[in-house]
Protein backbone atom coordinates (compact mmCIF):
# COMPACT_ATOMS: atom_id res chain seq x y z
CA UNK A 1 0.00 0.00 0.00
CA UNK A 2 1.20 3.82 -0.89
CA UNK A 3 2.12 5.17 2.55
CA UNK A 4 1.92 8.90 3.75
CA UNK A 5 5.06 9.64 5.01
CA UNK A 6 5.08 11.55 8.18
CA UNK A 7 1.89 10.63 9.33
CA UNK A 8 0.25 8.61 11.95
CA UNK A 9 -3.29 7.37 13.36
CA UNK A 10 -3.06 9.85 15.63
CA UNK A 11 -5.67 12.47 15.32
CA UNK A 12 -7.85 10.48 13.03
CA UNK A 13 -10.62 9.84 15.93
CA UNK A 14 -9.42 5.82 16.35
CA UNK A 15 -10.16 4.90 20.20
CA UNK A 16 -6.35 3.71 22.20
CA UNK A 17 -8.25 0.12 21.74
CA UNK A 18 -8.40 0.38 17.89
CA UNK A 19 -4.82 1.88 18.03
CA UNK A 20 -3.15 -0.65 19.84
CA UNK A 21 -4.86 -3.53 17.70
CA UNK A 22 -3.28 -1.65 14.73
CA UNK A 23 0.02 -1.15 16.05
CA UNK A 24 0.02 -5.02 17.01
CA UNK A 25 -0.74 -5.67 13.18
CA UNK A 26 1.98 -3.26 12.26
CA UNK A 27 -0.46 -1.24 10.63
CA UNK A 28 1.66 2.70 11.20
CA UNK A 29 1.18 4.44 8.65
CA UNK A 30 -2.03 5.70 6.94
CA UNK A 31 -2.36 5.26 3.38
CA UNK A 32 -3.28 8.57 1.67
CA UNK A 33 -7.23 6.88 1.21
CA UNK A 34 -7.37 6.28 5.19
CA UNK A 35 -6.01 9.37 6.04
CA UNK A 36 -8.73 11.26 4.32
CA UNK A 37 -11.63 9.32 5.02
CA UNK A 38 -11.01 7.58 8.84
CA UNK A 39 -11.99 10.66 10.33
CA UNK A 40 -15.13 11.70 8.44
CA UNK A 41 -15.96 8.00 8.70
CA UNK A 42 -15.76 7.76 12.26
CA UNK A 43 -17.78 11.23 12.68
CA UNK A 44 -20.66 9.30 10.56
CA UNK A 45 -20.61 10.80 7.51
CA UNK A 46 -21.37 9.57 4.26
CA UNK A 47 -18.55 8.47 2.41
CA UNK A 48 -17.51 8.66 -1.77
CA UNK A 49 -13.94 7.08 -1.79
CA UNK A 50 -11.80 7.53 -5.19
CA UNK A 51 -9.05 5.28 -5.16
CA UNK A 52 -7.40 2.15 -7.01
CA UNK A 53 -7.43 -1.16 -5.34
CA UNK A 54 -4.01 -1.77 -3.30
CA UNK A 55 -4.52 1.79 -1.65
CA UNK A 56 -5.88 0.63 1.53
CA UNK A 57 -9.20 1.09 1.30
CA UNK A 58 -10.55 -2.11 3.18
CA UNK A 59 -9.36 -0.90 6.51
CA UNK A 60 -10.58 2.95 5.97
CA UNK A 61 -13.79 1.59 5.83
CA UNK A 62 -12.97 -0.99 7.39
CA UNK A 63 -11.68 0.32 10.95
CA UNK A 64 -15.02 3.27 10.99
CA UNK A 65 -17.33 0.46 10.94
CA UNK A 66 -16.04 -1.61 13.46
CA UNK A 67 -14.93 1.09 15.97
CA UNK A 68 -18.64 2.63 15.53
CA UNK A 69 -20.46 -0.69 16.06
CA UNK A 70 -18.03 -1.73 19.02
CA UNK A 71 -18.65 1.41 20.78
CA UNK A 72 -22.28 2.03 20.09
CA UNK A 73 -22.53 5.36 18.02
CA UNK A 74 -23.81 2.72 15.40
CA UNK A 75 -26.36 0.61 16.40
CA UNK A 76 -27.18 -2.57 14.95
CA UNK A 77 -25.31 -4.74 12.08
CA UNK A 78 -22.97 -3.33 9.47
CA UNK A 79 -23.47 -4.71 6.29
CA UNK A 80 -20.48 -4.77 3.13
CA UNK A 81 -21.18 -5.39 -0.31
CA UNK A 82 -18.61 -6.30 -2.66
CA UNK A 83 -18.40 -8.37 -6.72
CA UNK A 84 -16.47 -11.56 -6.23
CA UNK A 85 -15.93 -14.06 -3.50
CA UNK A 86 -12.01 -13.64 -3.11
CA UNK A 87 -12.72 -10.51 -2.52
CA UNK A 88 -15.53 -10.76 0.79
CA UNK A 89 -12.62 -13.14 1.85
CA UNK A 90 -10.28 -10.76 1.73
CA UNK A 91 -12.42 -8.23 3.21
CA UNK A 92 -12.94 -10.78 6.66
CA UNK A 93 -9.56 -11.65 6.74
CA UNK A 94 -8.89 -8.16 7.18
CA UNK A 95 -11.72 -7.32 9.64
CA UNK A 96 -10.83 -10.03 11.92
CA UNK A 97 -7.57 -8.92 11.93
CA UNK A 98 -8.59 -5.68 13.89
CA UNK A 99 -11.96 -7.16 15.28
CA UNK A 100 -11.17 -10.36 16.28
CA UNK A 101 -9.60 -9.96 20.02
CA UNK A 102 -12.40 -7.52 20.71
CA UNK A 103 -14.93 -10.17 20.29
CA UNK A 104 -16.51 -8.74 16.91
CA UNK A 105 -18.12 -11.41 15.05
CA UNK A 106 -18.79 -11.41 11.15
CA UNK A 107 -20.41 -13.76 8.66
CA UNK A 108 -19.64 -14.21 4.73
CA UNK A 109 -22.02 -15.11 2.43
CA UNK A 110 -20.74 -15.82 -0.85
CA UNK A 111 -21.77 -17.92 -3.65
CA UNK A 112 -19.93 -21.64 -4.02
CA UNK A 113 -20.25 -22.16 -0.33
CA UNK A 114 -22.96 -24.73 0.95
CA UNK A 115 -25.80 -22.18 2.55
CA UNK A 116 -26.12 -24.66 5.59
CA UNK A 117 -22.49 -23.06 7.14
CA UNK A 118 -24.00 -19.29 6.13
CA UNK A 119 -27.19 -20.03 7.64
CA UNK A 120 -25.17 -20.82 10.84
CA UNK A 121 -23.07 -17.93 11.26
CA UNK A 122 -25.98 -15.71 10.65
CA UNK A 123 -27.76 -17.52 13.92
CA UNK A 124 -24.91 -16.66 15.64
CA UNK A 125 -26.29 -13.10 14.89
CA UNK A 126 -22.95 -11.24 13.53
CA UNK A 127 -21.62 -7.43 14.07
CA UNK A 128 -20.87 -7.70 10.25
CA UNK A 129 -21.97 -9.41 6.92
CA UNK A 130 -19.62 -9.41 4.12
CA UNK A 131 -21.72 -10.60 0.70
CA UNK A 132 -21.57 -10.30 -2.63
CA UNK A 133 -25.52 -9.34 -3.63
CA UNK A 134 -27.14 -12.21 -5.00
CA UNK A 135 -26.13 -14.57 -2.20
CA UNK A 136 -27.18 -12.03 0.24
CA UNK A 137 -30.39 -11.55 -1.41
CA UNK A 138 -30.74 -15.39 -1.59
CA UNK A 139 -30.83 -15.35 2.06
CA UNK A 140 -32.83 -12.47 2.43
CA UNK A 141 -35.34 -14.12 0.28
CA UNK A 142 -35.11 -17.81 2.21
CA UNK A 143 -35.69 -15.61 5.14
CA UNK A 144 -32.79 -16.20 7.20
CA UNK A 145 -31.92 -12.91 7.61
CA UNK A 146 -33.38 -9.33 7.61
CA UNK A 147 -31.70 -6.09 6.74
CA UNK A 148 -34.02 -4.02 9.15
CA UNK A 149 -31.40 -3.46 11.58
CA UNK A 150 -28.34 -2.15 9.06
CA UNK A 151 -26.97 0.82 10.24
CA UNK A 152 -24.02 0.97 8.15
CA UNK A 153 -23.55 -0.04 4.57
CA UNK A 154 -20.22 -0.28 2.47
CA UNK A 155 -20.24 -0.75 -1.24
CA UNK A 156 -16.90 -1.89 -2.27
CA UNK A 157 -15.53 -1.84 -5.81
CA UNK A 158 -18.68 -0.54 -6.97
CA UNK A 159 -17.29 0.24 -10.18
CA UNK A 160 -17.04 -3.68 -10.69
CA UNK A 161 -20.35 -5.09 -8.78
CA UNK A 162 -22.29 -2.53 -11.76
CA UNK A 163 -19.87 -4.11 -14.41
CA UNK A 164 -20.80 -7.43 -14.04
CA UNK A 165 -24.24 -6.73 -13.44
CA UNK A 166 -24.89 -6.11 -10.12
CA UNK A 167 -27.09 -2.80 -10.26
CA UNK A 168 -30.96 -4.10 -10.17
CA UNK A 169 -29.37 -6.16 -6.67
CA UNK A 170 -27.42 -3.40 -5.27
CA UNK A 171 -30.62 -1.07 -5.52
CA UNK A 172 -33.01 -3.67 -4.13
CA UNK A 173 -30.59 -4.10 -1.38
CA UNK A 174 -30.50 -0.29 -0.49
CA UNK A 175 -34.20 -0.04 -0.36
CA UNK A 176 -34.82 -2.74 1.98
CA UNK A 177 -31.79 -1.45 4.71
CA UNK A 178 -32.96 1.47 7.24
CA UNK A 179 -32.79 4.85 5.51
CA UNK A 180 -31.39 6.50 8.63
CA UNK A 181 -28.11 5.00 8.07
CA UNK A 182 -24.17 5.53 7.23
CA UNK A 183 -23.47 4.82 3.30
CA UNK A 184 -19.74 4.34 2.44
CA UNK A 185 -18.58 3.32 -1.72
CA UNK A 186 -15.27 2.81 -2.62
CA UNK A 187 -14.82 2.31 -6.18
CA UNK A 188 -11.50 2.98 -8.16
CA UNK A 189 -13.33 4.84 -11.24
CA UNK A 190 -16.49 7.34 -11.31
CA UNK A 191 -18.94 6.23 -14.06
CA UNK A 192 -22.07 7.83 -14.34
CA UNK A 193 -24.47 5.24 -12.83
CA UNK A 194 -22.40 5.11 -9.24
CA UNK A 195 -22.40 9.35 -9.33
CA UNK A 196 -26.54 8.35 -9.65
CA UNK A 197 -26.54 5.58 -6.65
CA UNK A 198 -24.12 8.51 -4.75
CA UNK A 199 -27.10 11.17 -5.16
CA UNK A 200 -30.02 8.71 -4.98
CA UNK A 201 -28.88 6.70 -1.48
CA UNK A 202 -26.40 8.96 0.21
CA UNK A 203 -26.77 11.95 2.06
CA UNK A 204 -24.30 14.78 1.53
CA UNK A 205 -21.19 12.49 1.05
CA UNK A 206 -17.62 13.41 1.50
CA UNK A 207 -15.71 12.54 -1.96
CA UNK A 208 -12.60 11.53 -0.78
CA UNK A 209 -9.99 11.37 -3.47
CA UNK A 210 -6.51 10.01 -3.69
CA UNK A 211 -6.10 9.39 -7.64
CA UNK A 212 -8.43 11.29 -10.42
CA UNK A 213 -10.40 8.66 -11.82
CA UNK A 214 -9.49 6.55 -13.60
CA UNK A 215 -5.90 6.88 -13.25
CA UNK A 216 -3.49 4.04 -13.43
CA UNK A 217 -1.07 3.51 -10.89
CA UNK A 218 1.98 5.67 -11.16
CA UNK A 219 4.19 3.31 -9.98
CA UNK A 220 3.40 1.11 -12.71
CA UNK A 221 5.49 1.05 -16.37
CA UNK A 222 3.24 0.58 -18.77
CA UNK A 223 3.67 -1.06 -22.86
CA UNK A 224 1.85 -2.10 -25.45
CA UNK A 225 3.21 -4.87 -27.90
CA UNK A 226 1.61 -4.99 -31.49
CA UNK A 227 1.69 -8.52 -32.09
CA UNK A 228 -0.38 -10.57 -34.67
CA UNK A 229 -2.94 -12.80 -32.82
CA UNK A 230 -1.14 -16.04 -34.05
CA UNK A 231 2.18 -15.04 -32.44
CA UNK A 232 0.93 -14.25 -28.77
CA UNK A 233 2.08 -17.55 -27.43
CA UNK A 234 5.14 -17.28 -28.73
CA UNK A 235 5.75 -13.34 -27.13
CA UNK A 236 4.16 -14.85 -23.98
CA UNK A 237 6.50 -17.52 -23.50
CA UNK A 238 9.49 -15.30 -24.31
CA UNK A 239 8.23 -12.52 -21.88
CA UNK A 240 7.87 -15.49 -19.02
CA UNK A 241 11.22 -16.23 -20.02
CA UNK A 242 12.74 -12.55 -20.07
CA UNK A 243 10.90 -11.86 -16.22
CA UNK A 244 11.53 -14.27 -13.34
CA UNK A 245 9.29 -13.42 -10.73
CA UNK A 246 5.70 -13.66 -9.98
CA UNK A 247 3.42 -13.07 -13.68
CA UNK A 248 -0.66 -12.43 -13.61
CA UNK A 249 -2.05 -13.23 -17.22
CA UNK A 250 -5.82 -11.49 -18.09
CA UNK A 251 -7.70 -13.11 -20.53
CA UNK A 252 -10.70 -11.88 -21.65
CA UNK A 253 -12.77 -15.06 -21.55
CA UNK A 254 -12.47 -18.59 -19.14
CA UNK A 255 -12.14 -20.45 -22.39
CA UNK A 256 -9.35 -18.51 -23.04
CA UNK A 257 -8.12 -18.46 -19.87
CA UNK A 258 -7.94 -22.59 -19.77
CA UNK A 259 -6.22 -22.41 -23.25
CA UNK A 260 -3.60 -19.60 -21.61
CA UNK A 261 -2.60 -22.04 -18.58
CA UNK A 262 -2.36 -25.28 -20.66
CA UNK A 263 0.05 -23.40 -22.96
CA UNK A 264 2.27 -22.04 -20.51
CA UNK A 265 1.88 -25.68 -18.65
CA UNK A 266 3.79 -26.81 -21.39
CA UNK A 267 6.02 -24.07 -21.66
CA UNK A 268 7.32 -25.76 -18.31
CA UNK A 269 6.59 -23.31 -15.69
CA UNK A 270 4.26 -23.77 -12.76
CA UNK A 271 0.53 -22.11 -13.29
CA UNK A 272 -2.86 -22.14 -12.11
CA UNK A 273 -5.76 -20.22 -13.31
CA UNK A 274 -8.93 -18.53 -11.39
CA UNK A 275 -12.38 -18.24 -13.63
CA UNK A 276 -15.91 -18.00 -12.95
CA UNK A 277 -15.66 -21.95 -14.85
CA UNK A 278 -13.57 -23.11 -10.95
CA UNK A 279 -15.37 -24.01 -7.74
CA UNK A 280 -14.79 -21.75 -4.74
CA UNK A 281 -12.50 -24.74 -3.69
CA UNK A 282 -10.67 -24.48 -6.57
CA UNK A 283 -9.73 -20.47 -6.55
CA UNK A 284 -9.13 -20.51 -2.93
CA UNK A 285 -6.17 -23.22 -4.25
CA UNK A 286 -5.11 -21.56 -6.77
CA UNK A 287 -4.61 -18.13 -5.24
CA UNK A 288 -3.31 -19.53 -2.32
CA UNK A 289 -0.67 -21.34 -4.15
CA UNK A 290 0.44 -18.21 -6.09
CA UNK A 291 0.82 -16.30 -2.87
CA UNK A 292 2.78 -19.07 -1.30
CA UNK A 293 5.08 -19.26 -4.60
CA UNK A 294 3.66 -23.14 -5.41
CA UNK A 295 2.50 -21.80 -8.66
CA UNK A 296 4.53 -18.56 -10.37
CA UNK A 297 2.09 -17.79 -13.12
CA UNK A 298 -1.70 -17.09 -12.47
CA UNK A 299 -4.11 -16.75 -15.12
CA UNK A 300 -7.01 -14.88 -14.45
CA UNK A 301 -10.50 -13.41 -15.99
CA UNK A 302 -11.54 -10.02 -15.04
CA UNK A 303 -14.70 -11.36 -12.90
CA UNK A 304 -12.29 -13.07 -10.88
CA UNK A 305 -9.53 -10.97 -10.62
CA UNK A 306 -10.77 -8.32 -8.25
CA UNK A 307 -9.60 -10.73 -5.05
CA UNK A 308 -6.11 -11.22 -6.32
CA UNK A 309 -4.49 -9.34 -3.46
CA UNK A 310 -0.72 -10.62 -3.77
CA UNK A 311 2.16 -8.41 -2.97
CA UNK A 312 5.48 -8.53 -5.29
CA UNK A 313 3.48 -9.36 -8.60
CA UNK A 314 6.40 -8.79 -10.75
CA UNK A 315 4.54 -8.19 -14.45
CA UNK A 316 1.06 -8.12 -15.33
CA UNK A 317 0.40 -9.23 -19.14
CA UNK A 318 -2.65 -8.82 -20.75
CA UNK A 319 -2.81 -11.64 -23.22
CA UNK A 320 -5.95 -10.05 -24.30
CA UNK A 321 -7.32 -6.13 -23.91
CA UNK A 322 -10.00 -5.77 -22.04
CA UNK A 323 -13.82 -5.18 -23.17
CA UNK A 324 -14.11 -2.45 -20.65
CA UNK A 325 -11.86 -0.26 -20.76
CA UNK A 326 -11.51 0.33 -17.21
CA UNK A 327 -11.24 -2.94 -16.26
CA UNK A 328 -7.63 -2.05 -17.89
CA UNK A 329 -7.09 0.05 -14.51
CA UNK A 330 -8.15 -2.59 -12.00
CA UNK A 331 -5.85 -5.35 -14.24
CA UNK A 332 -2.38 -3.38 -14.00
CA UNK A 333 -3.36 -2.27 -10.65
CA UNK A 334 -2.47 -5.83 -9.33
CA UNK A 335 1.20 -4.89 -9.71
CA UNK A 336 3.32 -1.39 -8.64
CA UNK A 337 1.61 -2.11 -4.72
CA UNK A 338 2.58 -1.18 -1.24
CA UNK A 339 4.75 1.66 -2.83
CA UNK A 340 6.49 -0.60 -5.20
CA UNK A 341 7.76 -0.35 -8.69
CA UNK A 342 5.63 -2.78 -11.41
CA UNK A 343 5.52 -3.91 -15.00
CA UNK A 344 2.00 -3.96 -17.14
CA UNK A 345 2.70 -5.38 -21.09
CA UNK A 346 -0.38 -5.42 -23.23
CA UNK A 347 -0.64 -7.38 -26.36
CA UNK A 348 -2.49 -5.71 -28.81
CA UNK A 349 -3.44 -6.60 -32.52
CA UNK A 350 -3.03 -4.39 -35.27
CA UNK A 351 -6.87 -3.40 -35.80
CA UNK A 352 -7.25 -3.05 -32.23
CA UNK A 353 -6.33 0.44 -32.69
CA UNK A 354 -9.72 2.33 -30.96
CA UNK A 355 -9.14 0.00 -27.66
CA UNK A 356 -5.72 1.61 -27.36
CA UNK A 357 -6.70 5.31 -28.09
CA UNK A 358 -9.80 4.71 -25.84
CA UNK A 359 -7.26 3.13 -22.67
CA UNK A 360 -4.87 6.17 -23.49
CA UNK A 361 -7.83 8.02 -22.89
CA UNK A 362 -8.66 6.70 -19.46
CA UNK A 363 -5.63 6.91 -18.12
CA UNK A 364 -5.45 10.53 -19.57
CA UNK A 365 -1.33 9.45 -21.01
CA UNK A 366 -0.01 8.12 -24.54
CA UNK A 367 1.60 4.60 -23.76
CA UNK A 368 4.77 3.13 -24.99
CA UNK A 369 3.96 1.10 -28.29
CA UNK A 370 6.25 -1.16 -30.47
CA UNK A 371 6.20 -4.06 -31.98
CA UNK A 372 6.62 -7.65 -31.93
CA UNK A 373 10.08 -8.55 -33.03
CA UNK A 374 8.87 -11.15 -35.56
CA UNK A 375 6.46 -8.61 -36.89
CA UNK A 376 6.81 -7.15 -39.96
CA UNK A 377 4.71 -3.88 -40.87
CA UNK A 378 4.74 -1.57 -43.71
CA UNK A 379 3.24 2.15 -43.77
CA UNK A 380 -0.24 1.85 -44.65
CA UNK A 381 -3.10 4.29 -45.53
CA UNK A 382 -5.60 1.64 -44.41
CA UNK A 383 -7.44 3.87 -41.47
CA UNK A 384 -8.44 0.70 -39.90
CA UNK A 385 -4.35 -0.83 -39.42
CA UNK A 386 -3.17 2.79 -38.16
CA UNK A 387 -2.52 3.20 -34.23
CA UNK A 388 -2.39 7.00 -35.49
CA UNK A 389 0.78 7.55 -33.72
CA UNK A 390 4.10 6.05 -33.20
CA UNK A 391 6.69 8.64 -31.77
CA UNK A 392 7.46 5.92 -29.56
CA UNK A 393 9.13 4.18 -32.34
CA UNK A 394 12.51 4.88 -33.82
CA UNK A 395 12.07 4.69 -37.46
CA UNK A 396 8.33 3.12 -37.16
CA UNK A 397 6.18 4.24 -40.24
CA UNK A 398 2.96 6.06 -38.38
CA UNK A 399 0.30 3.57 -39.99
CA UNK A 400 0.73 -0.23 -40.07
CA UNK A 401 0.02 -3.26 -42.40
CA UNK A 402 1.99 -6.71 -41.83
CA UNK A 403 3.25 -8.79 -45.37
Amino acid sequence: MEQLHGQSFDGLGIAPDFLKILEHNKFTIPTPIQHQAIAPAMEGKDIVGIAQTGTGKTLAFGLPLLQRLYSGQAAGMGLILLPTRELALQADEMLQKIGRSLGLATAVLIGGEGMGRQIAALRRRPHVIIATPGRLLDHVESKNLKLDTVSIVVLDEADRMLDIGFAPQIRKILALVPKKRQTMLFSATMPAEIVQIASAYMIAPVRVEVAPSGTAAELVDQEIILVQKGARVQLLADLLNEYRGTVLVFSRTKHGARKICQAIREMGHKVAEIHSNRSLGQRKEALGGFKSGQYRILVATDIAARGIDVQGIELVINYDLPDNTQDYVHRIGRTGRAGGAGKAISFATPDQQRDVRNIERLVRKQIPLKPHHDEIFLASPSPTRSFGRTQHLRRAPRRWRRI
